[in-house]
């Protein structure tokens, strides 16, 4: 096994490697995705192809890759929302722990949350305030149920003890709408997409969600520095391969990412997008993706989110 696994190390990469991306084209998983992989071909010798394959929560694509041969020349963009989905639903066609292998984390994205211009809070200690003081009355919207930004809202409710309400919505505009006209009081989102609204002025982003600040925003306090002591939430994206990829492979991919994270045109290019570029081993990768999945499913089960 071990001659073979170095005799495939040997000869990989053998032809294109295929990315494959559980989301749309233009959206910071994708571009995160495409800056990256640019960067690893240099490294590989081979191009390294992204596969567009959004849709089922990412089950789709999941699906492709664990049931590619393992060879190290497919490859799945991992997200938070594996983690996620494994306390979301009953039945998946496949584990992501048992299924995959792998490769490193890329990078890291912060929430935040966000009141419109005019609103009446204007720190998140306020809004704590106003929560605690009126049970049931604080709004908080988000995108729809199950989503890293709904569970970072509810985790926020249970980790703050207090009692407000979180309003799910379609899609990002319709919350976008709803803080503006007033119909919710505070909204939990991504960070990197509401960045400009908030530095040119008609959003203000009260605190961001991670254990530091952002830092293009250096004003804005975390959420624990705010006053929720152990409130750390970031969505991350990272990189997988089917289970049973040689070991040396998985090294040889894990050296071209971390290279890949390291330049300063990707470096660049992910910061600008609201992106924080991380970089990790395997063991870490697999240590992080237990860790998730515990949190989350925790999250679920007291928001009384009934799996599917």
């Amino acid at each position: 096994m071990m001659l073979c696994g170095a005799a495939a190390a040997q000869s990989f990469p053998s032809r294109p490697i295929t990315l494959v991306v559980p989301f749309a084209p233009g959206g910071i998983a994708d571009l995160t995705a495409r800056a990256v992989a640019q960067a690893m071909a240099g490294s590989l010798g081979q191009a390294v192809v992204v596969d567009n394959r959004p849709g089922a929560g990412s089950i789709v694509a999941s699906q492709m890759v664990a049931s590619a041969a393992p060879d190290g020349h497919t490859l799945l963009l991992v997200s938070n929302g594996h983690a996620v989905s494994a306390g979301l639903f009953k039945h998946l066609p496949f584990d992501v722990q048992r299924d995959f292998a792998p490769i490193g984390l890329l990078a890291s994205f912060d929430l935040a949350a966000f009141v419109a211009a005019n609103a009446r809070f204007k720190t998140l200690a306020e809004v704590l305030a106003y929560g605690r003081a009126n049970p049931g009355k604080l709004t908080l919207g988000t995108i729809s149920v199950g989503s890293t930004q709904h569970l970072a809202a509810e985790l926020f409710k249970s980790s703050a003890g207090i009692d407000a309400l979180v309003v799910p919505y379609k899609g990002t505009p319709a919350v976008l709408q709803a803080l503006r006209s007033g119909d919710v009081d505070v909204a939990f989102e991504i960070l990197g997409p509401w960045l400009g609204q908030v530095q040119g002025g008609s959003l203000r982003a009260l605190a961001v969600s991670s254990s530091q600040r952002f830092a293009s925003l250096p004003e804005v306090p975390t959420v624990q520095q705010a006053g929720v002591a152990s409130y750390d939430v970031a969505s991350w994206n990272a990189l997988a391969a089917p289970a049973r990829t040689p070991a040396a492979v998985l090294a040889r991919l894990n050296r071209a990412a971390n290279e890949a994270l390291q330049q300063g045109p990707v470096r660049s290019q992910l910061q600008a997008l609201g992106v924080r570029v991380e970089g990790s081993s395997p063991e870490a990768m697999q240590a992080l993706m237990g860790n998730e999945i515990r949190r989350w499913a925790a999250v679920i089960r007291k928001a009384g989110i009934e799996p599917q």
